[in-house]
């Protein structure tokens, strides 16, 4: 018998790629989310459109399903109103009504952002949490309200993914990949020799499904989620100007002037790029997945290099749905500002 599992944020990045991961398992998949679930696997699925924070919508949402995965988020370029009701009060909304409903498992699909600005690495799931910014104080409080329904006798795997890429992966990558699709190089914040862990999609499905499906004994946890193999920032963002074919190369720049210019820019509304990005690119941010290895059996199969290329590619390859779009979700390319008049000198 299959399980029928709930994606709340199934319309958004990691929601259609658990969907499609699911529905290739046989399962049945239920989507809550605020947008519509405008993919081609959407009669495949049941479909709810509704937000986290309305409890109904959630109810209705969570009739008959098994297992619960919590992705749908405010991101940190949101108002803090709407980060801290959606990602607090939504999570307990779905995570109250996962356990008055009788769902088996809730997976909280959390962050390495509950970690703050480190000062050491790789990151353990111990290390002291040190939330930066509404986002960051949002994402640990969240947690606080999946240990309390653990408590309850409930099966509530925590995850903390790395940033994670892949196909329908836009947001902030998209820079990259369009200055490199036009034969540009790119500009580092800092000299590039950070070393900065990402993560692909499918890798992380990989680790969501392991704690969905291994016993409650050993899923019940928090777990890291990253690449195995990853090197310094401007090697791994090198692979994809190699890809694109055109001799290019990452160029790094002093990271204060860079920091301070990006700070005005962000101000006067004329940058997509948020102090979480810019602030932490040119820093170490590496976590250990030994937990997750080891615990669970995770085994990722792409490096910061294979999933990086493999996104520009999905990119290049559905260029023409999405290239007169913009917005401020993972799903579409962020409007470049004046950063695009910066892409000639490159």
């Amino acid at each position: 018998m299959t399980d029928t599992y709930l994606i709340t944020g199934g319309a958004g990045f990691l929601g259609i790629n658990l969907v499609r991961y699911l529905l290739e398992r046989g399962h049945k998949v239920v989507s809550l989310d605020i947008a519509d679930f405008d993919y081609p696997e959407r009669s495949q699925i049941t479909e709810i459109k509704g937000d986290i924070r309305d409890r109904a919508k959630v109810d209705e949402a969570m009739q008959g399903v098994d297992i619960v995965i919590h992705t749908a988020a405010a991101l940190p370029l949101y108002s803090e109103q709407d980060i801290m009701t959606t990602d607090l009060d939504g999570t307990r909304n779905v995570i109250d009504s996962a356990y008055t409903n009788g769902a088996k498992r809730f997976i909280h699909v959390s962050s390495t952002a509950v970690y703050g600005i480190p000062d050491h690495h790789p990151l353990r799931e111990d290390d002291k949490l040190d939330g930066v910014g509404p986002y960051g104080k949002a994402k640990i409080m969240a947690e606080e309200v999946c240990l309390e329904y653990r408590k309850k006798g409930m099966c509530v795997p925590i995850i903390r993914p790395k940033s994670f890429i892949g196909p329908e992966r836009l947001g902030v990558f998209a820079l990259l990949y369009d200055w490199a699709k036009d034969g540009h190089g790119f500009p580092m914040i800092g000299s590039g020799n950070n070393r900065y862990q990402l993560l692909d999609v499918e890798d992380l499905c990989d680790a969501i499904y392991l704690c969905a499906t291994l016993d409650a004994d050993k899923a019940n946890d928090t777990f890291n989620i990253g690449a195995k193999e990853y090197t310094t920032m401007k090697e791994d963002y090198q692979a994809v100007l190699d890809e694109a074919g055109f001799g290019k190369k990452i160029s790094g720049f002093p990271a204060t002037p860079m920091i301070w210019t990006l700070r005005v820019l962000e101000a006067l509304n004329m940058s997509p790029l948020y102090k979480w990005v810019y602030e932490t690119a040119s820093k170490d941010s590496f976590v250990s997945i030994e937990k997750a290895e080891r615990v669970l059996g995770y085994q990722p199969k792409y490096s910061n290099k294979d999933a990086l290329v493999r996104n520009y590619k999905w990119y290049i390859d559905n260029l023409e749905k999405f290239e007169h779009s913009s917005g401020v979700s993972h799903r579409v390319p962020w409007k470049q500002g004046i950063l695009g008049l910066a892409k000639r000198f490159f």
